[in-house]
């Protein structure tokens, strides 16, 4: 939601918001003027209808009968009349002035920053949601079948944003990538993978857990894995090392990257690293360690290889 309210209030997006607006206004305008030349139109029908009722000779009954017939006819077209006009008029939001070309300007200038006013830590989520019910109109959620539920947002002037939003399950089976996620995680158990460094990998191709919105956790792994009836020998919660070695998870920390994203270039061969029977994936504890994978990080080089048996000219190379 936040990412579509703030592109909704790009200035392009903004410029288009307001053209709709504008639009709207004009057939909301067109459609109570139509709703008055009705009401118009049926109160000159009745009081004709009533002139010819009151010129009629009252002994001609039948004649009168049909007149007062019409004229009550025209009466009550006059009530549906004005009825719907009353209720055009109700439906149309309180008049607003327009918006100057100098007003317009800095409105469009402060849409260009709320990105950085929504991220800055001083707003508080109070802020964030009454500036979503500046634009918002209503939320209309579309539920399928799986995990993904169609959300659209209507924006005050008639714009229409669809979202797909991720939401939680209560089984593998209704992800929308269920089975996919199954299978892989069979495969890499058979290969003998910790349930961890499976989450991690999975997460890493966009998979998630029923009951997370954007991670694969260890125990949905496990649960997978038990219902096949693969056993793992080894599984582990935390690495035990020498000093002079990292895990990915303390080179990580120690880079400020996702963890993800080194098992992500080793899956992918860009990242070459020892891979103990335990599993594990060591790091060389050394400043040319950490530089590398920066390097890596920041695109400066194309490849590494930081295998600890490997002589030291086969080390990164640069793209």
């Amino acid at each position: 939601m936040a990412d579509a309210f703030l592109t909704a209030l790009a200035p392009a997006e903004f410029d288009a918001l307001s053209r709709a607006r504008k639009a709207q206004s004009q057939v909301e305008l067109a459609l109570r003027t139509n709703a008055e030349r009705e009401v118009e139109r049926t109160r000159y029908a009745a009081a004709l209808a009533q002139r010819q009722f009151n010129r009629v000779d009252p002994d001609n009954r039948l004649v009168a009968a049909e007149l007062e017939r019409r004229w009550e006819t025209a009466l009550m077209e006059v009530r549906a009349a004005e009825a719907a006009l009353a209720e055009q008029t109700a439906a149309q939001p309180s008049p607003q002035r327009p918006m100057g070309k100098a007003l317009g300007s800095k409105v469009v200038a402060l849409a260009g920053r709320l990105p950085q006013i929504w991220a800055d830590p001083a707003t508080t989520d109070a802020h964030r949601k009454a500036l979503l019910r500046c634009l918002v109109e209503k939320v209309v959620l579309d539920r399928g079948a799986y995990d993904i539920t169609l959300a659209r947002v209507v924006w005050r002037g008639g714009a229409v944003t669809e979202l797909n939003v991720k939401m939680r399950v209560n089984s593998v089976a209704k992800l929308s990538r269920g089975q996919e996620m199954h299978d892989r995680v069979l495969e890499l158990a058979w290969a003998g993978i910790p349930d961890d460094e499976i989450a991690n990998i999975l997460t890493s191709e966009g998979h998630r857990s029923p009951n997370s919105a954007d991670r694969v956790l260890p125990i949905t792994v496990q649960r997978i894995r038990f219902a096949a009836g693969i056993k793992v020998a080894v599984q582990r919660n935390k690495w035990h090392h020498a000093p002079n070695i990292l895990s990915a998870n303390e080179v990580a920390t120690t880079l400020g990257i996702p963890v993800n994203w080194l098992y992500v270039q080793i899956r992918k061969g860009r990242l070459r690293i020892d891979r103990q029977p335990t599993g594990a994936h060591l790091f060389p504890n050394s400043p040319h360690t950490l530089e590398a994978v920066r390097s890596l990080r920041d695109h400066t080089i194309a490849s590494i290889d930081l295998r600890i048996n490997q002589p030291d000219k086969e080390g990164h190379q640069h793209g």
